[in-house]
């Protein structure tokens, strides 16, 4: 496994036939999935991002645009040995998943199916364009709104400080980073929280403009960090992994009927719903 993707839980899985790739929040460790590996089928694998300034790499400088991250994550993951995969990103991650996804599939390695978590879509703009200029006070206050950080590690400053300059270098990459000029033809899953404080629900169906593939909108609620916790975990998990090897869906997207699909035994409570 290279620098930039790690495992989690009990390392490579010889049998695996499928992989789901996960990339973090802004400032996120590989940790953050760590719920996931308990809810995925055991033919699945985990990779998640390891990015410079975090986890085993919290000593180098993390870079302040997603094209250089975006082209090492591209390369490394055609390194891996090859299987069907599934790409899901959380907020900021969403953004390096839509450019990794479009990345691949110039290279003919494109994924099953994009998930994307709590962020809205490219076509508008990012934070303004001074956030991750922010006083560290007024940083860790946001972070605590949004549930980003526990409330006992306000006053930890030396402990939280490698954080902050992550989280501040992936905000200067959102900030700086335009549309493309062309999409996917990976079908996406949009995925959201409908009390996210950060991101407006009403827009993650405009996600729609940027595949020409199919496009289905999952919600939940749980705050900007929902994706995280495992129940809700093992609901989108669920979507992901459909298309493995042996498994229904053949990869595809489904296609639900155009009135809110009925939430399978045990699930959270969501709604699923399609744009046509």
């Amino acid at each position: 496994m290279s620098s930039w993707w790690t495992t989690i839980g009990g390392g490579t899985r010889p049998a695996a036939r499928f992989r789901v790739v996960a990339l973090p929040h802004a400032g996120g460790w590989p940790s953050a999935f760590r719920s996931w590996w308990q809810v995925l089928p055991a033919d699945v694998e985990l990779v998640v991002a390891q990015l410079p300034g975090r986890g085993a790499r919290i000593g180098e400088q993390p870079p302040t645009r997603v094209e250089p991250l975006v082209d090492a994550l591209a390369r490394c993951l055609a390194d891996l040995p090859e299987l069907p995969y599934a790409v899901i990103g959380h907020s900021f991650g969403s953004v390096l998943a839509y450019e990794l996804t479009r990345t691949m599939e110039q290279k003919g390695l494109a994924p099953e199916l994009l998930a994307v978590s709590a962020r809205q879509p490219p076509c508008f703009a990012g934070e303004p364009p001074s956030t991750h200029l922010r006083s560290d006070a007024d940083l860790l206050e946001h972070l605590l709104d949004i549930g980003g950080i526990a409330p006992q590690l306000m006053d930890r400053a030396a402990l939280v400080r490698p954080s902050l300059r992550a989280i501040r270098a992936d905000l200067e990459a959102m900030e700086r980073y335009e549309r493309p000029l062309s999409g996917t033809g990976v079908p996406i899953l949009a995925l959201g929280a409908a009390d996210d404080p950060v991101v407006d629900a009403d827009r993650l169906h405009l996600w729609s403009l940027e595949t020409t593939g199919g496009f289905r909108r999952l919600m939940f609620t749980g705050g900007h960090f929902y994706l995280y916790e495992a129940p809700h975990a093992a609901a989108v998990a669920r979507h992901l992994v459909a298309g493995r090897t042996g498994a229904p869906g053949g990869g595809r997207v489904p296609r639900p009927p155009r009135r809110p699909a009925p939430l399978p035994a045990g699930d959270p409570e969501h709604s699923l719903e399609e744009t046509s």
